[in-house]
């Protein structure tokens, strides 16, 4: 089918199944953030955080709207391809991350006491935020590398779980910070140089991957990854080992929840969460690997 729109606007970018998730996703998020703007309110950390997803993947989104629609992404020094999946998987996780935090801290049946209006704002805010998750969860599934297809690294599964496990680590380094203790032992200390080596470690794929860099490397990228993601494997075995021993064996720690740990502010809480997701993103290692034996990477897409 001929654009319309003439040779230098790409109409696509708007008709295609993915450009209308991108304008839903611009409506959906634009709505959001004004809701709460406007009359919903938030504040603390978890308010200040949800404002901030929902305008930082906005802007995003309409940046790369108006990228593809004018032809411009092909004047950037990036792998586009790459750049749009990656950022698609991020907005997902991000966006699902407020679309939970904003309704549990700020949303309640009764009016008082902030008023019916207040109430009636941030329950249609949450709504929005919910429909705005769906909707970089179907640019995903529409985006995703489909078998035997030639699609940019970033839009592989392996690709995807890159940004989950980056998203992982953070999930872990703020639970560190809050009381965690984890400087009381040195084997826990190793735990975190785990988390930090594998973090740091894909954030530079993920950035090589994404600015199209990959082949002015005098090594073979994707050999190296495949190398990098099986040692990481291992490191993160040895840290779901260490961990659970150090901070939940009655010799160095406590089994149970102290009784008199003040809620929000205990240890032991920020220990069982860096555990369980210690666990998480050794899940998400293993499956990497596995699937980065079947892929080819593509870093001009």
């Amino acid at each position: 089918m001929e654009s319309t729109g003439g040779p230098y606007l790409n109409t696509a970018a708007v008709t295609s199944p993915v450009g209308i998730a991108r304008l839903l996703q611009m409506t959906f998020g634009c709505t959001t953030f004004s809701l709460v703007a406007h009359q919903g309110g938030f504040s603390a950390a978890y308010g200040t955080f949800c404002m901030f997803v929902w305008t930082f993947c906005f802007a995003i989104t309409v940046f790369i709207i108006t990228c593809e629609f004018t032809h411009l992404h092909s004047c950037l020094t990036l792998s586009w391809g790459n750049f749009t999946a990656a950022f698609a998987m991020l907005a997902t996780l991000m966006s699902i991350t407020a679309a939970v935090i904003y309704p549990l801290y700020f949303v309640q049946l009764g009016c008082y006491p902030i008023g019916c209006e207040v109430r009636d704002f941030r329950i249609a805010a949450s709504v929005f935020a919910g429909l705005l998750f769906i909707a970089y969860a179907t640019e995903v599934c529409l985006t995703r590398a489909k078998p035997g297809q030639v699609s940019s690294y970033m839009a592989t599964i392996s690709g995807l779980l890159k940004i989950v496990q980056a998203f992982v680590a953070c999930i872990i380094f703020g639970a560190l910070v809050n009381d965690s203790q984890y400087s009381k032992y040195v084997a826990t200390q190793w735990c975190v140089a785990v988390y930090s080596f594998c973090f740091v470690v894909t954030v530079v794929v993920v950035a090589f991957s994404v600015t199209g860099k990959t082949a002015l490397l005098w090594f073979p990228f994707e050999r190296s990854v495949v190398v990098y993601t099986f040692g990481a494997v291992l490191l993160y075995v040895s840290a779901a080992v260490i961990w659970p021993v150090f901070c939940f064996d009655s010799k160095y720690g406590s089994p149970r929840r102290p009784g008199l740990c003040a809620k929000g502010r205990c240890p032991w809480d920020s220990q069982l969460v860096i555990a369980i997701f210690t666990y998480v993103n050794l899940l998400l290692y293993v499956v990497d690997l596995a699937y980065s034996q079947r892929i080819r990477f593509i870093s001009h897409l």
